[in-house]
């Protein structure tokens, strides 16, 4: 169980992500940039005391996850968009990770984003110390497809540890039967995905996201004082240049990539090019119930 200190972190992180992730998709209008968006979420996450645990996702219709705005990149919200916001804020290591999806200018796929929230307020409703694995996906699976949807079944929610954003348990979206349970003091988050395709997602052009995996010497100086900015200001968070005060921050990413001290990750696509909608919150789980973090 964490100390009242510690949890007195994570909620500070949950509260700040939770407005973060309000601001980011109240901006979400036609003609609106993502990277306006990105660098406003992360700017408010950093504006009120906390550090980046990952940059703020903003993908867009088929595409699940994973995708961040490069620097000044150009790209604005269309009619129709169904946009995902994903960001997370972190103190001294306690993350809150949190999600949410809005349609730009009309109202065709409601009932599609109306159903992963559904499904995350249902799982809401019940998780706690001894609750299964399968419980949890089975719960997802269900609400799903009973408004003739169905889940992302290889994107999990996951449980969260101090510098640690995807520790331990996976938590599914699918009954995938095991009796492994969610247990006091655990810090997990809940995401489910759902989709009127395939209900899955494979990887797609490389995306702007990438995390330190390894220490090698680099030949190239300013790259070397760039790599211990990156572990000084992101530690072991996933980053992107865009979030990054340092200069000629993309180029010192592609030679740390090519010497692969860093790793990439690739943009998640559903496979039928179906739309996705996302909604998440990260829990703390007492004794009994799971106490939601990410709320504004």
């Amino acid at each position: 169980m964490l100390n009242e200190d510690q949890l007195s972190k994570l909620r500070t992180a949950g509260k700040v992500a939770g407005a973060a992730r309000e601001l980011g998709l109240s901006m979400v209008k036609e003609g609106v940039k993502l990277y306006d968006v990105a660098q406003e979420v992360e700017g408010y996450i950093r504006e009120h005391g906390c550090g980046l645990a990952f940059p703020c996702n903003i993908s867009i219709n088929e595409v699940a996850a994973h995708y961040t705005p490069c620097c000044g990149d150009p790209k604005v919200f269309e009619i129709g968009d169904v946009v995902k916001v994903d960001c997370g804020a972190e103190l001294d290591g306690y993350v809150g990770d949190t999600a949410g999806t809005v349609e730009v200018g009309t109202a065709a796929y409601r009932d599609l984003i109306e159903i992963s929230k559904t499904a995350r307020n249902t799982v809401a409703e019940f998780i706690g110390d001894g609750v299964t694995l399968s419980a949890i996906g089975k719960t997802v699976e269900s609400v799903m497809r009973g408004a003739g949807f169905v889940p992302v079944s290889n994107l999990c929610g996951h449980q969260i540890e101090p510098y640690n954003l995807h520790a331990g348990l996976s938590v599914p979206s699918y009954d995938n039967e095991s009796k492994e349970t969610v247990k006091a003091g655990m810090v997990v988050a809940v995401e489910p995905f759902a989709t009127n395709g395939a209900g899955e997602v494979r990887n797609g052009r490389p995306g702007n996201i990438v995390r330190f995996v390894r220490d090698r010497k680099i030949p190239d100086q300013k790259a070397a004082e760039f790599l211990d900015y990156v572990k000084g200001e992101f530690k072991t968070f996933p980053f992107c240049a865009r979030s990054c005060d340092f200069p000629d921050a993309e180029r010192h990413v592609k030679t740390l990539l090519r010497h692969g001290v860093l790793s990439g990750y690739a943009q998640l696509v559903e496979a039928k090019k179906g739309i996705v909608s996302q909604h998440e919150y990260t829990f703390y789980i007492d004794s009994h119930r799971g106490e939601v973090t990410t709320l504004p």
